[in-house]
């Protein structure tokens, strides 16, 4: 795919629409694929990590999930000098048709029952493509769209690249209800998942045959006719002190801080209401998608006011939003989504008193540790429960024990029992344990006909709000921090560093936490750690974008 020359490849008066559709729905449908999984984590733990212990497989499924951001500073650096080498057009062309045939290879992938351990390796790799793709996508269209927008409009008409991430996301719990609706939850449990993944070949063709249509970026096409291209990218960005400068500053003032309150506010608020609070899965995707339908618009209201009164005001303002309103609006989300827990955990909670040398991290990598301690036992069976509980040291070698409130019950010790001993102990353990914590007002799941669907919504959208505070100028932000001989390559890696390690890692880490103290609002303080430092280094060492010539 050659690059267009002179002047065919102008803006007509017209094409500013067709530029940010173009642009915009390519990336939805990367986004789409990419969110598949994370939405679908908990059926991918039954079908490719059944070889581990409940608590493992779905840190490994996060994990996977997380692989996919892991590696996408890798495709930025990959596809980032192409694009300031090729063209943008042509690179995001390339890692479109790159993510969605192994998004679709998702979908037919056999499961661990079918060829054993190969399965979640075979989905790993499809993750780590997934990433590479993605770590070339969203700068070029970022790019791409910036360098056609008048001037004093870039952050209107960059605001709609920005909503490609959530459009993708409410696209893809769109998707999974009409699957699980038409379908039932026993089929899509066994093979629906599949269908979402196999039907984005579909979007593929759709998005590909749109984007051939479009013309090269003037201000790379001017480059190309005026031979003011950088001839090695990478090294000018990242050896360069001055531009290496600006490479960190968007990193830590900008990038980190984005991402966590993008991926807290949308990502970690759906995890956190299916998996911590036990809402029914079709109603916390339902909930989830209408606060993303009513928030998303405002991706492209902060874009505008962006260019009325800075990228910075705007940005930062959601990093401190998220800093020091977090945990209430989650505890909030508690009450409001599962009141009987709430109720119960005020009324009667939870500690476990045992002797620290017998609790382990219940992290088990090739599924052979059985957990058998009076420690472990008790802290598995809470967190499947879904439990807050605390901690309480007791003297060395003493038995554990759990208190509910006033009560107090004993533990199974089962580190010296024979394996087959141990389950059937365990077994009738957990259906005493789980009636005693029923008759403490646990429930076992949390009920629809009391879940506040109205308050869980708004506190939902009050979530998404901050990401759309933080994300909808920050495209133009970044488009404009750098010279545009290096522009593709300068700003994928902070993006995709930011994005794709803080961010993308924030399930992981934030589960990991809680699973490691039982304190299920622990997690929380990874994006406000974050998102404090970004504030602060924003702030201080972040020079106001909006009106930097981009054309240089």
């Amino acid at each position: 795919m050659a690059v267009e020359s002179g002047s065919e490849a102008a803006v007509k008066p017209d094409s500013h629409v067709k530029v940010v559709a173009g642009a915009s729905v390519g990336t939805i449908f990367e986004w789409y694929d990419f969110f598949l999984y994370g939405s679908l984590a908990s059926f991918i733990t039954h079908h490719f990590f059944a070889g581990v212990n409940e608590t493992t497989g779905y840190i490994f499924a996060l994990l996977a999930f997380a692989a996919g951001f892991a590696v996408r500073p890798l495709g930025a650096l990959v596809f980032g000098p192409l694009g300031d080498l090729w063209g943008r057009k042509n690179t995001f062309l390339v890692t479109m048709l790159l993510m969605g045939a192994s998004t679709f290879a998702v979908g037919l992938l056999p499961s661990y029952d079918e060829i054993g351990v190969l399965a979640p390796i075979l989905l790993i790799v499809l993750r780590l493509l997934q990433g590479l793709a993605l770590g070339g996508e969203y700068g070029g269209a970022a790019i791409y769209v910036a360098e056609h927008s008048p001037p004093g409009k870039r952050g209107l008409y960059t605001s709609w690249i920005q909503t490609t991430a959530t459009t993708g996301l409410f696209m893809s719990l769109a998707v999974i209800l009409l699957v699980r609706t038409m379908i039932g939850e026993e089929a899509f449990k066994e093979w629906g998942w599949r269908v979402p993944f196999l039907v984005s070949i579909l979007l593929l063709g759709v998005s590909l045959w749109i984007r051939m249509q479009l013309n090269e970026s003037p201000v790379f096409q001017k480059m190309v006719d005026e031979g003011k291209g950088s001839k090695r990218p990478l090294a000018e960005s990242f050896t360069e002190w001055p531009n290496l400068k600006l490479v960190l500053q968007a990193l830590f003032g900008l990038a980190a801080g984005n991402a966590v309150v993008w991926y807290a506010g949308q990502f970690y608020a759906l995890f956190f209401l299916e998996k911590m609070l036990k809402v029914d899965g079709a109603l916390t995707n339902t909930l989830v998608a209408i606060a993303l339908l009513l928030a998303t618009p405002f991706f492209v209201i902060f874009g505008w006011l962006s260019d009325k009164i800075g990228r910075k005001p705007v940005i930062l303002a959601g990093f401190a939003l998220a800093v020091f309103t977090y945990m209430p609006i989650f505890q909030a989300l508690t009450v409001a989504a599962n009141p009987e827990l709430a109720a119960a955990t005020a009324r009667a909670p939870v500690v476990v008193v045992a002797d620290p040398a017998t609790c382990h991290f219940q992290f088990d990598p090739v599924g052979k540790q059985t957990f058998s301690t009076g420690c472990d036992v008790a802290k598995g069976a809470l967190s499947s429960a879904g439990v807050s509980y605390g901690n309480e040291a007791a003297p060395a070698g003493a038995a554990a024990v759990i208190r509910i409130g006033g009560k107090v019950f004993p533990s199974l010790e089962g580190s010296e029992l024979p394996t087959a001993e141990f389950k059937t102990a365990k077994d009738a353990w957990t259906k005493a344990f789980a009636a005693e914590l029923k008759a403490a007002g646990y429930p076992l799941k949390a009920d629809p006909a009391k879940v506040d669907k109205p308050r869980v919504v708004f506190l939902l959208w009050v979530l998404v709000i901050y990401a759309t505070l933080v994300y909808g100028p920050y495209a133009a932000a970044l488009v404009e921090m750098f010279p545009a001989r290096i522009r593709y390559t300068s700003m994928s890696l902070p993006y995709h560093i930011g994005n794709g390690w803080f961010g993308g890692f924030l399930p992981t880490t934030a589960f990991a936490m809680v699973a490691a103290t039982g304190n299920i609002y622990y997690g929380l303080w990874y994006p406000i750690v974050v998102a404090a430092a970004s504030t602060v280094i924003g702030f201080f060492w972040v020079k106001e974008m909006r009106g930097n010539r981009i054309e240089a």
